[in-house]
């Protein structure tokens, strides 16, 4: 299930609100800038659905997203419990950074957690399947997948190093709960 829980920056043991219902989800990542949106296949796709059959499945929302913030390239990862390279994938994005670019992910299936840190809160954001989150440039975050990521997302870039991590050296994602003392 989708959830947002939001906690003071400096207590992540007491969450100051958490959300389940979409439209709330909406409206509190909105107050920070954050865009969030459910989206629905237009053809159901099977849990090995290749890149192509998950664009064609997503094409009219894709398109409507290329054409409203100019992305360059759109493609689809997939990171199952079984892969190879688990373990340091979950690892590369587990302290806190930012990106130059927009950092937008929608969920085909599975589920993974952004931690959002603005206005001295954390916003924690369990994202699964149907879920769009569109963090802007230069948002303050980090990401986990949990120890046995399981997910397929689709990956919006406009410039080609725009994925690229820049980490702020603080601490702080070391104090939250992580992805899977969560779902």
């Amino acid at each position: 299930m989708t959830t947002l829980t939001i906690y003071a920056e400096h207590d992540a043991k007491t969450p100051l609100a958490r959300h389940t219902e979409f439209a709330a989800i909406r409206d509190a990542l909105a107050q920070i800038g954050v865009e969030f949106e459910r989206w629905e296949a237009s053809q159901p796709l099977s849990p090995t659905a290749s890149q192509e059959e998950v664009m064609a499945a997503y094409r009219t929302s894709i398109d409507t997203l290329v054409r409203k913030y100019g992305f360059q390239s759109v493609d689809v990862v997939s990171m199952h419990p079984d892969h190879p390279q688990a373990e340091a994938a979950r690892g590369k994005f587990l302290s806190e950074h930012t990106h130059t670019d927009f950092e937008t992910r929608f969920f085909v299936d599975g589920s993974g957690a952004f931690y959002i840190r603005k206005n001295g809160k954390v916003y924690m954001l369990v994202c699964t399947r149907g879920d769009l989150v569109n963090l802007p440039a230069n948002t303050t975050h980090w990401f986990d997948m949990g120890p046995r990521p399981n997910f397929k997302a689709i990956r919006f870039f406009r410039i080609p190093d725009g994925w690229v991590g820049h980490f702020t050296g603080d601490p702080i994602a070391d104090r939250f709960p992580k992805y899977e003392a969560m779902v």
